[in-house]
């Protein structure tokens, strides 16, 4: 039986893509590919969801980049324009969950130690949660079993009794190594089928 719902935040429940930051620094379509790609790319931002410090990880980037400089310090200084506001299909899935009160509902999230108090301060829906895993402070990155194991030693959860909901396939089956049931997401109208197919909602 599941008691409890643990959601993943970005690609989810919030739209956060570096890519709406970097249309309005770059022109050309095939720089903003090759920035994202090669200089300030998916590992390098891991770093920083792993806590290691923004302006370190820019200054490194620099150091390699130097041409990219402005571009490399709007990573961390204009941080906030990558973000689009909420899924409002997950969240209205969320609140009806908040609403129904059968479940406990928590969170883990690879986010950045430094930026996660600007997403607390941009979306309420946050303080739905009874707990928030930041993979930033905790300095592990789902998939990493670690990650799981805080959430279920901080709340004293089972892991079979939680269902376990991210984009990321590699954190869904991780979830499930760990004992979690787990959902795939990938748009709110399946989010909301597989949901009512584990009975969570009607």
């Amino acid at each position: 039986m599941i008691d409890y719902i643990v959601f993943d935040l970005g690609g989810v429940l919030i739209d956060w893509d570096p890519r709406y930051l970097y249309r309005k620094l770059f022109e050309d379509p095939n720089e903003i590919d090759y920035f994202l790609t090669e200089v300030c790319h998916g590992k390098w931002n891991e770093q920083m969801d792993g806590g290691y410090p923004f302006e370190q990880a820019c200054n490194d980037r620099i150091a390699e980049y130097p041409q990219y400089e402005e571009a490399i310090l709007a990573y961390w200084k204009r941080w906030p324009e990558m973000l689009n506001g909420a899924h409002p299909g997950t969240v209205e899935l969320l609140e009806q969950m908040r609403s129904n009160q059968t479940h406990r509902l928590f969170s883990i999230t690879n986010w950045s130690a430094e930026t996660f108090p600007t997403a607390r301060r941009l979306f309420p829906f946050l303080g739905y949660f009874e707990d928030i895993v930041v993979s930033g402070e905790e300095k592990l990155i789902k998939p990493n079993a670690g990650i799981y194991q805080v959430l279920f030693e901080r709340n004293q959860l089972n892991p079979r009794a939680g269902l376990f909901i991210d984009d990321n396939a590699n954190n869904v089956e991780a979830a499930r190594a760990c004992g979690m049931e787990a959902i795939h997401f990938k748009h709110p109208e399946q989010l909301k089928s597989d949901l009512q197919t584990f009975g969570i909602i009607r």
